[in-house]
């Protein structure tokens, strides 16, 4: 039980890291990237801040929080014998859901963090890859026609749920399915303002092209 308290602490902790506020403050000398663009403390808004390296540094290792908490703490447990393979799932579950909190609520930056876009990305990488790798085919799409990366993120988390209805993709653990529209739920909620934005005409649209 010790081992199993530590590895859920672990990926929150994980998830807690604020990566896009480490990198304006320590390579740019920007006191708080909250305070500028959209104000969240995630990848989009180093892309509309920063520009692309800085971003995608940033998506990458919010990715990796997402995919380490899911991936290496439940194989851990599982190492030490603290969980048995049948149980395996639902703590890649519990550690990747933990993780996002983490993102979103992080106890390093105020609990002010980023929507979890990216960490999700990385979590569901380590439970299903497949599925994953469509839904990311799907938000290249919509980002490259529309280049708003919220309605990309957004179509990519539907999309994500209904592809596990179908018998390609359907996964083993039932659970999964629900988790799978509870994320898109989640996203769609998180996005919310974006929604407004969008519906508006005023939501920022990310350069795919250019310098930055």
């Amino acid at each position: 039980m010790l081992y199993i308290v530590l590895a859920l602490l672990a990926a929150y902790l994980l998830g807690s890291i604020p990566t896009a506020l480490w990198v304006g403050r320590w390579f740019f000398n920007l006191r708080d990237i909250r305070e500028h663009g959209s104000g969240n403390a995630g990848a989009t808004n180093t892309f509309r801040v920063l520009g692309k390296r800085p971003g995608s540094a940033v998506l990458l290792i919010d990715a990796l929080k997402g995919f380490a908490a899911a991936w290496f703490l439940p194989n851990w447990l599982l190492g030490l014998g603290a969980i048995t393979s049948e149980n395996l799932f639902y703590y890649r579950l519990a550690c990747g859901v933990l993780a996002v909190v983490g993102h979103v609520y992080p106890i390093f930056a105020q609990f002010r963090g980023g929507k979890g876009v990216a960490t999700i990305l990385g979590m569901m990488l380590a439970i299903a890859p497949a599925t994953v790798g469509v839904a990311i085919l799907v938000f290249l799409a919509v980002l490259g026609t529309t280049r708003y990366v919220s309605l990309g993120s957004m179509t990519a988390g539907v999309v994500f749920a209904l592809l596990q209805l179908t018998p390609w993709f359907r996964p083993a653990n039932s659970w999964q399915i629900w988790f799978g529209f509870a994320l898109a739920a989640m996203l769609i909620y998180t996005h919310r303002t974006n929604i407004g934005r969008l519906r508006a005409g005023t939501e920022s649209r990310v350069p795919l092209w250019g310098k930055r």
